[in-house]
């Protein structure tokens, strides 16, 4: 389970190019019904997180966004996380459950009990995370309804 935790971690990659940044993301296959909520949400993004400025990403997409360096990165509508059971620990934070991984010294969050399930790595060296959590999950409450989570 750990690989999966370092595997994800290591899905955001700071390329530089010229003057800008560019993040490689990984891919992933969106669950169904996922892309135009998400397309939303991503539009709506800040261009700042955590003091770190937006970057563009690699391969474009409307679902994916990054910040900073090194990078912040944020994918919707991922699969549902793996090791998401029913008594699993989550972090509410302005009325948006986050499951974090790993447990310890988490430095991925995925939104669940939402349409789409919504990733956001955040590097340890930005310190707490509360503020993008807050921050994005504010847009995540606008964006992506409430769903029950039919795995848990």
């Amino acid at each position: 389970m750990l690989r999966r935790y370092v595997g994800t971690a290591i899905t955001v990659a700071l390329l530089t190019a010229g003057c800008g940044q560019t993040v490689h993301m990984q891919t992933f296959e969106a669950q169904p019904n996922t892309a135009e909520p998400c397309a939303a949400l991503v539009a709506d993004l800040p261009d700042t997180l955590l003091g770190a400025d937006r970057a563009t990403i690699q391969p474009e997409s409307h679902v994916m966004a990054a910040w900073g360096d090194p990078p912040i990165g944020l994918r919707c509508g991922v699969p549902r996380p793996a090791g998401l059971e029913m008594d699993s620990t989550l972090r509410e934070v302005d009325g948006v459950a986050w499951f974090p991984q790993p447990q310890d010294a988490p430095s991925m969050y995925t939104a669940v009990y939402r349409e789409a399930y919504v990733e956001l790595s955040i590097p340890a060296s930005y310190g707490a995370p509360a503020a993008a959590l807050t921050q994005v999950g504010e847009l995540i409450d606008e964006h992506l309804q409430e769903r029950p989570d039919p795995g848990v």
